[in-house]
């Protein structure tokens, strides 16, 4: 209920019989759009990767991660696809370097040591 007005927004989960004030239970709102924007702001990608804007700029610039730029100077996005993509990346990256990493330790141990 609007608390100006006293009218109900939206459609109640619940039926309208139930309804107290205060009450906090979620309301239908109808069919959403796409919870994710296609484009991310620089700032946006930053957030998801837990790393600063600067470091974004330079995956972007590097190539390693695709963006566009937009109007002005410094005005770049990045394709929702393209940050799970280069996430993907990573992980395979990762992956590769824990194996490596596994086979050198293999190498290292001595002959009579199982695992």
């Amino acid at each position: 209920m609007s608390s100006s007005t006293g009218v109900w927004i939206g459609t109640p989960v619940h039926s309208p019989e139930t309804v107290t004030a205060g009450d906090t239970r979620p309301w239908d709102h109808g069919p959403m759009s796409d919870a994710t924007p296609r484009f991310l702001t620089l700032a946006d990608v930053a957030e998801v990767l837990n790393v600063t804007v600067r470091q974004v700029y330079a995956l972007v610039r590097s190539g390693e991660l695709k963006g566009i730029q937009i109007g002005g100077r410094n005005q770049w996005r990045v394709e929702n696809d393209q940050l799970e993509d280069y996430i993907r990346r990573q992980y395979a990256r990762a992956e590769q370097a824990v194996a490596e990493l596994s086979d050198a330790d293999l190498a290292d141990q001595p002959d009579d040591v199982t695992r």
